[in-house]
């Protein structure tokens, strides 16, 4: 895995510092400067390239969304602010992410992800074996053959591997999680479950999937990828 280079840039120091804290705990990220002024920002990228560059929008002289339209176009901006009003700004610059404060690592963690996938096409999630969730104020590396299925509750999912009895329980949406699965593997079938392909049981004549110890229910919104799914491995 390739490691991403970025740059702060942001006139707040407690900001500065919480990004700093983000990069240095996420793998495959590295942090090579930072900065509250923008002219000395922009000096440092005529000097050096970094594949990201963090930016606030709102700061004294050179502004964010001055400074992201004098930004090489092979870095990728990601603004970070307090205000949500510049939110369709930053969809002119054709930034990856627009992180509004107080920013939650994991936003933090999925805007990195967006990048790489950019980046390194032929490195994407279908070709990766696993990922990494925050759980129990650890990072936990999941190889996707381990996972039986993904639960949904509001803002927080549950996730079902095979040789454990408790679920690993982490703060995400669920799809932050399904953009995060490879599609070839995992479907979403349910507004609260995905389910690995692979660990499918059985499917009965109501659309009852079984899987571990759970049956889950294809609903309707998600029946057509299903039975497409099923028709496709079946013989012919």
């Amino acid at each position: 895995m390739k490691t991403l280079t970025c740059y702060i840039v942001d006139d707040e120091p407690l900001a500065v510092k919480m990004l700093e804290n983000f990069a240095e705990r996420t793998p495959g990220i590295e942090c090579k400067a930072s900065f509250t002024d923008s002219y000395k920002a922009l000096e440092a990228l005529d000097r050096e390239h970094v594949d990201i560059i963090f930016l606030d929008i709102q700061m004294p002289g050179l502004d964010g969304l001055e400074l992201s339209r004098l930004v090489p176009t092979e870095t990728a901006i990601i603004f970070t602010t307090a205000f949500k009003e510049y939110a369709y700004d930053s969809y002119e610059v054709e930034a990856i992410d627009f992180l509004l404060k107080p920013i939650r690592y994991q936003k933090f963690q999925n805007a990195v992800e967006k990048v790489r996938k950019r980046i390194e096409p032929s490195t994407s999630k279908e070709e990766s074996n696993s990922l990494f969730i925050r759980t129990d104020n650890m990072l936990r590396k999941i190889d996707f053959n381990q996972i039986l299925y993904v639960c949904g509750l509001k803002d927080y999912i549950k996730i079902y591997l095979k040789d454990e009895k408790r679920p690993l329980i982490t703060h995400l949406t669920m799809k932050s999680m399904e953009e995060m699965l490879p599609a070839n593997r995992f479907m979403r079938v349910h507004r609260s479950y995905i389910i690995a392909l692979d660990q499918i049981r059985a499917v009965d004549r109501n659309n009852c999937i079984y899987i571990g110890d759970e049956i889950i229910h294809v609903t309707d919104a998600y029946k057509d990828n299903f039975t497409a799914y099923l028709e496709a491995n079946m013989p012919k």
